[in-house]
């Protein structure tokens, strides 16, 4: 399994997911862990089912998320300062470029304490994504069993 990784080393509330791959590396040797830059040419070409590790504002913890829970709802953006990820593959995903999206979400923390919290958080979420083979469907069903 391949799960891309996004984050900003440089701006504190962005960077948890680079914070804590070091240890999911060690901790899930299997998985293929992919720094990716949503901006340059993401996704790759020919990948149609995209596993995304990354900072998501509105969440309260570690919540896995599909494109389905980002209804568009008619919303188009009104400058392109409001193009974003989410838009982006909600595009590509009507234009059928891509399939389907999980997104592994973390809520932008500071605390070193909730960075530990989450980190055992996200494991379980990760580990439940590879027993499933990806299998969740909706944020309602989020935590492992």
């Amino acid at each position: 399994m391949k799960i891309y990784v996004f984050g900003n080393e440089l701006v504190g509330e962005d960077n948890l997911p680079l914070q804590l791959l070091p240890q999911l590396k060690k901790r899930l040797p299997t998985v293929k862990f992919i720094i990716a830059d949503p901006n340059e040419d993401f996704p790759p070409e020919g990948e149609r089912d995209l596993v995304i590790f990354d900072t998501v504002k509105g969440v309260r913890g570690p919540t896995i998320l599909n494109l389905n829970d980002f209804e568009a709802k008619g919303k188009t953006p009104a400058s392109p300062h409001d193009y974003d990820l989410l838009l982006h593959l909600l595009l590509l995903k009507k234009v059928k470029k891509i399939d389907r999206v999980i997104i592994i979400g973390i809520p932008p923390v500071k605390d070193s304490f909730k960075m530990e919290q989450y980190q055992k958080e996200v494991y379980k979420l990760m580990t439940t994504l590879l027993s499933k083979s990806g299998s969740r469907k909706t944020y309602k069903d989020q935590m492992p069993e």
